[in-house]
């Protein structure tokens, strides 16, 4: 009995520590976003990876970022998108994730917030907490180009600011 607990122990501890070496071999990969220079560790509950079918990987901090590269690169054709769950951070499949939308919880990249989850039970219990709204995929993605206008801006406000206090 004693054996087997111990056993079992050990097998659980390996199991998660391999998954969470999974999870982060795409940070290890790819440590910052090829678009705003963001680091994705520091990101790992946004993160995100896009893999195109000709093979070349996007590694970005956020949907927003996804969403710039998309519309940049109109004629790639996206193989897989994945997202990390914004609770276990471990990267999913952005097209079957649940999406929360808004909230009070700021963004990555974005005024409105864009999260996505695993679990619906897990997204429900975020809006619970934090408001928001739940959307899938294409809902998620709609709202980050309906945003990309004001939150280019808001980027752009918080660089100058950032800047200018540099130079005080």
């Amino acid at each position: 009995m004693r054996k087997s607990f111990w056993a079992l122990s050990l097998t659980m501890a390996i199991l998660f520590i391999g998954t969470f070496a999974l999870a982060q071999q795409d940070i290890d990969k790819h440590a910052a976003c090829k678009y705003c220079g963001m680091d994705r560790k520091m990101f790992a509950h946004s993160r995100m990876l896009l893999v195109y079918e000709d093979g070349s990987e996007l590694a970005t901090c956020s949907l927003h970022c996804v969403a710039v590269d998309l519309a940049l690169n109109i004629d790639k054709m996206p193989k897989t998108i994945q997202v990390a769950d914004f609770n276990t951070k471990n990267l999913i499949d952005a097209e079957k994730a649940v999406w929360v939308v808004g909230g009070d919880k700021p963004g990555v990249m974005s005024k409105r917030a864009k999260w996505a989850f695993e679990k619906k039970a897990d997204a429900e219990a975020f809006i619970k907490a934090n408001k928001g709204t739940l959307a899938d995929y294409e809902g998620a993605i709609k709202a980050s180009y309906e945003d990309m206008y004001t939150d280019t801006q808001m980027i752009r406000e918080k660089r100058k600011a950032k800047r200018m206090k540099q130079g005080s």
